[in-house]
């Protein structure tokens, strides 16, 4: 048994303290939001994650998780500190390190006893080695500085947090990433252990590889609409490559979220600020912008045009499982739509309290049924499963026109046209008609949608 302080309980940070308490650590997690801690304090939960209610619930009852707003409190005889906090994108790009700042310099002042700092925020290249300065310059107490970068995916955090693909530490003192890294033994999990530089890297590499493979697909998807072929064959093609693989190959309206626009656009900031031209990555953020706003060309296509029409927008949050819309798809398509004079209803299985604050002039619904009555038009921009099962035919007839734009390819097209859809999806153009539709008759289907895996 270690103990463990989680500075920071956002995603990262709630995830990480709740999970090692579990593997059987004492861990305190500090946040200066007092109405954060006071809600957890309280039983509560500050984040949708499947799983993680029954996690804080079950430590915090052994005794084994706690929460506060003192350093002082929550770093008493800590072993190992955990960094967790928010680093936000700046005004030119760069991750705006002001919480990470502050964390660094309370850490070194309220810190008691020797400990390791692990740095599990996403931080620029370098980050380790000012942390190190801040803590010998204000600290009294020697503490060593690790690099863990996180590779927690919102939705399925608690399991990748349980079942890792690697664990990656990076530290001048090769002694402390040892002790890091012991935390993690029970995982049975691959241990990468490197210089702080290099771990920082691998983090920043890893999102923007992946979000190159997203906006790749997306690239792929617009040329198939042009040319006649089916970017989901395109991509299942591709995938069975082992060298290519499947994983991120599913052409869409791009990605979201808190992590991939942010770090893409830091990578980018920081290769540019080294004297290099980071040309990939500014196209993979170029292409992820066309991809969002293909969604407001196809309706507008199909409606003729969006002032004073009703659109109908099933979910909100950047991905399913989450009720985050930190750069979700859906804030930027609905922005854009009201700035064309659309009258926007909408409905998210997670996300509505959060959508109430963040999207005014949107009527919020309270299921797909009534976000689709009298809706000139419905547009699935996150692929939640509830929306799998959808009743075609009820959909259909609570709505004024039957368009429906698929941005995220869930369904199939034979299976809209039957129900009576005209059907707008993204990258498959075999119909010829550069929009990637399928049409039918005006008569309802009352079967559930088949979707894609």
């Amino acid at each position: 048994m270690s103990t463990i302080s989680v500075v920071g309980t956002g995603y990262v940070g709630l995830v990480t303290g709740a999970c090692f308490a579990d593997l059987g650590n004492r861990v305190t997690c500090i946040d200066v939001d007092e109405r954060k801690i006071g809600i957890l304090r309280s039983g509560g939960i500050t984040i949708y994650e499947p799983g993680l209610e029954e996690i804080v619930e079950r430590n915090v009852r052994a005794g084994r998780l706690r929460f506060t707003t003192s350093y002082k409190d929550g770093l008493e005889g800590t072993e190992f500190v955990f960094v967790a906090v928010n680093t936000p994108p700046g005004l030119a790009g760069e991750a705006d390190m002001t919480y990470a700042r502050a964390a660094a310099r309370s850490i070194a002042e309220h810190l008691q006893t020797p400990a390791i700092v692990v740095n599990k925020s996403t931080m620029p290249i370098g980050t380790g080695d000012w942390v190190q300065g801040v803590l010998d310059r204000y600290g009294r107490v020697a503490a060593a500085v690790v690099s863990n970068p996180e590779f927690l995916r919102e939705g399925a955090a608690v399991s990748d947090f349980n079942n890792p693909d690697r664990i990656v530490l990076g530290a001048d003192d090769p002694a402390a990433a040892e002790k890091v890294a012991e935390l993690y033994r029970a995982l049975n999990a691959p241990v990468v252990i490197t210089d702080l530089r290099t771990a920082e890297m691998v983090k920043y590499a890893s999102n923007a590889f992946l979000a190159t493979k997203i906006s790749f697909i997306n690239e792929i998807a617009s040329i198939c609409e042009k040319v006649g072929a089916d970017v989901t064959q395109v991509a299942r093609g591709m995938g069975l490559d082992a060298r290519i693989g499947a994983a991120f190959l599913n052409a869409g309206v791009g990605y979201g979220g808190s992590c991939f626009p942010k770090d893409v656009q830091a990578l980018a900031h920081m290769a540019a600020l080294s004297g290099c031209h980071p040309q990939l990555l500014r196209a993979v953020m170029e292409i992820n912008r066309d991809a969002r706003r293909s969604v407001v060309l196809k309706l507008r296509s199909a409606l003729g045009q969006l002032e004073e029409s009703r659109v109908a927008v099933l979910g909100l949050a950047f991905k399913p499982n989450t009720d985050d819309l930190r750069e979700a798809v859906a804030v930027e398509v609905i922005h854009l739509l009201q700035g064309e004079g659309a009258k926007v209803q909408a409905y998210d299985p997670a996300a509505m309290e959060k959508a109430a604050d963040m999207l005014p002039g949107v009527t919020l619904c309270s299921d797909a049924y009534e976000a689709a009555r009298d809706a000139d038009a419905v547009v699935l921009l996150t692929e939640w499963n509830e929306f799998k099962q959808i009743d075609l035919g009820r959909l259909r007839a609570e709505m004024a026109r039957p368009i429906f734009v698929d941005g995220r390819n869930l369904y199939e097209p034979e299976t809209m046209a039957a129900a009576g859809f005209t059907y707008l999806s993204i990258g498959r153009g075999s119909n010829g008609n550069g929009h990637g539709a399928s049409t039918a008759g005006e008569e309802a289907g009352t079967e559930a949608a088949t979707v894609r895996a």
